[in-house]
């Protein structure tokens, strides 16, 4: 067992946006000694998923750094203009990027950073508190050699994003002809020789899937279906004012609030999350207008209000057990290939196991997180373990929103600088969203 004996400020867990964001603003600050680890090889996020034509969600400010810095060296302007791209960009005109380009523009930010060390799954994490100053162990299994590295620190940043989730009746068949649109490019030419394919859920990810099978349909003639158990095929939440849900002041808002009450909240506001984008659901429509022209026939159907309950194997292929459930009531359908785009969900990762008698949950067993994104446990101790992208249910619907990674970062930054060293409390609303309770004088 290899060990690496200085003692780091941070240890980062995962490589994705938000880590690397932090990573990248934690650049303005060299007196602390951090280091982040990624299981992959090198980076790339949702790869499965970078389709043709498709943008992220968020305008191109919600990068890895600008909305805390926009000087910072790492910004996406930046990574334009080092690339010679800044003219093509300014007459693109698009406030919505490429998801392909985003891709590149963290690979390239990756490239640039020492502290971002790929290829090292880390195997568990340790609070040692006995042995003079109190630090965490970090084990890291490296993917080239094999061997274990031990790392010490004195705060965790946890990174690591989230699992596809997929109903549990299909997980025994899980693989190249059902599978969840985190791996649809790695099996799409599989998926496009056979005769049908159904497309399962409502959300973005499942719109684009559903997209590019019907502009696929024509060249390679399957029966494609669209089915979700959602009231509708809805656009996500997009007007000005809906939008200042994801800044620091709705945060500040949600967060106070008692459990009880982010609870009921929550599931009545998925469309600012979870809905489709409106120009995806016109590009969907004006293919299949295109396709029916003449009144032509469309080996198409669409179904909301539809249940996916249950999966068995047939002849060629898979039988699905469908429930409308306004109408309650059921149908078969035969399809030979499936692909969920039902979304991801968060997990708590193996290397937490050696901390659990030491994390501190809620009643449904969720992590008590503070608002400054430390996982609260039972210890004292001076360090802290942080997460990044796991608190939706304390901070509201904004936890997975790239617009707010860098305002995260910069509130775990100036507590791990003691100091400010990025605005903490930036103004992003125009409208309130609690009364301030006022002191009357007598």
């Amino acid at each position: 067992m290899e060990k690496q004996q200085s003692i780091y400020d941070l240890i980062g867990i995962g490589i994705g946006p938000f880590n690397l964001g932090l990573a990248a603003l934690l650049e303005k600050t060299p007196e602390l000694n951090a280091v982040f680890f990624e299981k992959k090889r090198e980076f790339n996020w949702h790869e499965g998923m970078l389709l043709e034509g498709t943008t992220l969600q968020v305008p191109f400010f919600a990068d890895l750094v600008s909305m805390a810095d926009v000087t910072s060296p790492y910004s996406y302007l930046n990574y334009l203009q080092q690339h010679d791209r800044l003219y093509h960009f300014y007459f693109l005109e698009k406030f919505l990027i490429p998801r392909k380009e985003y891709n590149d523009y963290c690979r390239w930010t990756a490239h640039q950073l020492d502290s971002c060390r790929f290829g090292k799954a880390v195997e568990a994490v340790e609070y040692i508190g006995d042995q003079g100053e109190p630090f965490y162990q970090i084990s890291v299994r490296d993917a080239q050699t094999q061997k274990i590295e031990v790392y010490y620190s004195r705060h965790v940043v946890m990174g690591i994003g989230s699992a596809p989730a997929v109903p549990s009746a299909f997980h025994p068949y899980m693989g190249e002809s059902i599978l969840h649109s985190a791996d649809y490019l790695r099996n799409k030419e599989n998926v496009l020789k056979k005769k049908s394919v159904t497309v399962v859920g409502s959300g973005q990810s499942a719109a684009e899937v559903f997209l590019d099978l019907l502009n696929e349909q024509e060249e390679n003639g399957y029966q494609l279906n669209w089915y979700t158990r959602s009231k509708g095929f809805f656009p996500m939440e997009y007007s000005k004012l809906g939008l200042e849900y994801f800044t620091p002041d709705y945060l500040d808002f949600f967060y106070r609030l008692p459990q009880e009450k982010k609870d009921e909240i929550l599931p009545k506001q998925d469309l600012l999350y979870k809905g489709i984008s409106a120009t995806t659901i016109a590009a969907i429509f004006d293919k299949m207008y295109e396709k029916s022209i003449g009144n032509a026939e469309l080996s198409i159907e669409l179904r909301a209000m539809t249940e996916v309950a249950a999966v068995t194997p047939a002849e060629n292929g898979w039988s699905l057990k469908c429930r409308q459930w306004v109408e309650d009531s059921e149908f078969d359908v035969d399809t030979e290939a499936i692909v969920f785009g039902t979304g991801y969900k968060s997990t708590l990762p193996a290397f937490l196991e050696t901390m659990e008698d030491h994390l501190v949950r809620d009643d449904l067993g969720r992590l008590a997180i503070t608002k400054d994104y430390r996982v609260g446990t039972a210890i004292s101790t001076p360090n802290h373990l942080f997460i990044q992208n796991g608190e939706m249910h304390t901070h509201g619907v904004g936890a997975p929103d790239l617009g707010l990674g860098a305002f995260r970062n910069s509130i775990i930054i100036n507590q791990l600088a003691g100091k400010e060293v990025y605005p903490s409390e930036p103004k992003g609303a125009f409208q309130s969203f609690r009364v301030k309770k006022t002191v009357m004088a007598y």
